[in-house]
């Protein structure tokens, strides 16, 4: 029943759609009756305070976390059955930065869920791997450790990995976090090509302040799903309180100032 059930195709004409699902840790709701839909074609922030679980519903998306109820679909059908379609960028705190490999192996490794682990990549996939460092700007860096990469190159690193997997729908746990003003720009301005290209962009971001100039979808989340939908309805007063709740005076006024001051975007 349960094989017949994952055959079975949701609303394919999103790009991800999620059905009642709850995440819980050690018997604590994380994520709570989350029902989620997000259209091809879009390049969303999935925007919430911290704790509010927003790394656990993409990797409950991918399959990393097993829920404690509800269903995913990715174009209507399982993650198993879409993973040729799907590339994910983690956390770049959540990786072994001292593993012995260069930007080029990492790169690579994008590749092998086509080739398979025990086919070696051959000069086809090594140039494949190197343009995709040549759209981060990180050619020169191909044969470099990856521990002896700054913060910034390291993700620019990751983000090649993800672009040489030629995917349809792509999944990023906060890819511009700690990064300097240069590849933040950089990194966006990749996204939305991607996004030109009708891919579909799912981002986890920590930013407020760039939300309405960098996404054109937006999840409000917070255990629950609090508002889903173009950045315009989403992003209000309103919802953002009902978000951040005492948080979000704070950050207003540190907005407020900002805006007086004449300053540029910054990190919150």
């Amino acid at each position: 029943m349960a094989d017949k059930l994952n055959k079975q195709t949701h609303e394919p004409d999103l790009a991800l759609h999620v059905e009642d699902l709850t995440v819980s840790y050690a018997s604590k709701p994380v994520l709570w009756d989350i029902d989620l839909n997000i259209p091809p074609g879009v390049l969303a922030a999935i925007v919430g305070p911290n704790g509010a679980g927003k790394s656990t519903l993409i990797k409950t998306v991918l399959g990393l976390i097993k829920p404690t109820a509800g269903h995913v679909y990715i174009h209507g059908k399982s993650y198993k059955q879409q993973m040729s379609q799907v590339a994910y960028v983690p956390q770049r705190n959540s990786v072994d930065w001292d593993f012995p490999t260069t930007s080029l192996d990492i790169v690579t490794m994008g590749l092998y869920g086509k080739l398979g682990w025990l086919k070696r990549p051959g000069k086809k996939e090594k140039k494949q791997a190197m343009h995709a460092l040549e759209q981060v700007a990180m050619e020169s860096f191909a044969h470099r450790q990856i521990s002896q990469l700054s913060g910034g190159q390291q993700q620019r690193v990751f983000l090649a990995r993800a672009l040489v997997q030629e995917a349809n729908i792509y999944f990023m746990d906060e890819p511009m976090a700690g990064v300097d003003a240069t590849t933040e720009r950089a990194i966006i301005n990749i996204l939305k090509e991607l996004r030109s290209q009708g891919k579909t962009l799912i981002i986890v971001h920590h930013d407020l302040q760039t939300v309405q100039n960098y996404f054109d979808w937006m999840v409000l989340l917070n255990v629950r799903i609090l508002a889903q939908g173009p950045v315009k309805d989403v992003y209000t007063a309103e919802n953002l309180a009902a978000a951040y709740g005492n948080q979000f005076a704070l950050l207003n006024n540190m907005q407020i100032s900002k805006e007086t001051n004449g300053s540029n975007h910054e990190n919150l």
